[in-house]
């Protein structure tokens, strides 16, 4: 099953959130640097979201903002 992305801003704590699932108790944490949070699932290690900190001033820093992660994206069709 294709899981689409989403993007989910928290401007009180100014993280992004970028979902392939709703989180769950499970899953696994490991930062990746530069202040990103991958949550993982915890039997074959696939990210499952990212959240970004401090995503407003990162923003500001420079023009380009970059994740320290690849991706495959496909067009998703409606059935």
């Amino acid at each position: 099953m294709v899981e689409k992305m989403t993007f989910q801003y928290d401007r009180e704590s100014d993280i992004l959130y970028i979902n392939k699932r709703p989180p769950y108790a499970e899953q696994q944490s490991e930062e990746l640097g530069d202040e990103v949070i991958a949550r993982m699932n915890p039997s074959t290690g696939e990210i499952e979201s990212l959240e970004v900190l401090f995503f407003s001033t990162r923003l500001m820093r420079k023009n380009i903002f970059e994740l320290p992660v690849t991706a495959e994206m496909h067009l998703v069709t409606e059935k």
